[in-house]
């Protein structure tokens, strides 16, 4: 039985301006300049809370986790200033929100995701914003889907996730909770080893993907 509704935030909920290439090839240079990372990196076989968490195994301290952590902040301030909500996304929350309890898991800050869902007028159709200070560590690792777990006692299994990228499906996966692919890349979920039990074209797709779940 599906009690719970995990979004990811990003080109989801929102259709974010965010440019990730730009905050990633600026977080890689500030790190690689202080020597957590090393030179020629094949950026893109990672993500930008890839190279972070990459960095924090070499022994980034928290100075300059701060800083790193205000150069992705940059880049989400602008990149949401104007974000609008996705096709079919109010109206897909107007019909779940009194059937099941609606989370977000985003790796932006939760003071920003905060912000952008409030000024899209869906901020209070969630019971819990989890970013990235609740995580210890950032999708496409587990642990803010975990925290949703635990801080609503609901078991993994009674949970679905939806997102646009193979780290919501990587992250949801290892957590035990059931991936929904939105307007995924079927190349790249199957290079990551990512299997969602449905793919969406259109938000609303979603209340027949929760009914044939229910039914299995």
């Amino acid at each position: 039985m599906i009690k719970g509704i995990i979004f990811d935030m990003d080109n989801t909920l929102l259709q974010s301006r965010i440019d990730f290439g730009a905050m990633k090839r600026d977080v890689y240079n500030y790190l690689q300049a202080q020597g957590f990372l090393e030179q020629g990196l094949q950026l893109t076989e990672y993500t930008t809370s890839m190279l972070i968490e990459q960095a924090k195994r070499q022994g980034l301290d928290a100075g300059r986790y701060t800083e790193t952590m205000r150069i992705t902040r940059q880049h989400e301030i602008v990149g949401m200033s104007d974000a609008t909500l996705e096709p079919e996304a109010e109206s897909l929350l107007s019909a779940l929100e009194e059937e099941y309890v609606l989370v977000v898991v985003t790796n932006n800050a939760e003071e920003a995701a905060t912000e952008a869902l409030t000024r899209t007028g869906i901020a209070s159709r969630f019971q819990l914003i989890v970013g990235r200070e609740s995580m210890t560590e950032m999708k496409p690792g587990p642990s803010g889907y975990q925290e949703v777990v635990k801080r609503t006692g609901i078991p993994a299994e009674h949970w679905l996730s939806i997102g646009d990228s193979w780290i919501d499906g990587r992250g949801s996966i290892d957590a035990g909770i059931r991936f929904v692919g939105y307007q995924t890349k079927d190349e790249e979920l199957a290079s990551r080893g990512v299997e969602p039990i449905a793919r969406l074209t259109r938000l609303s797709q979603l209340l027949d993907t929760i009914q044939i779940v229910e039914l299995q």
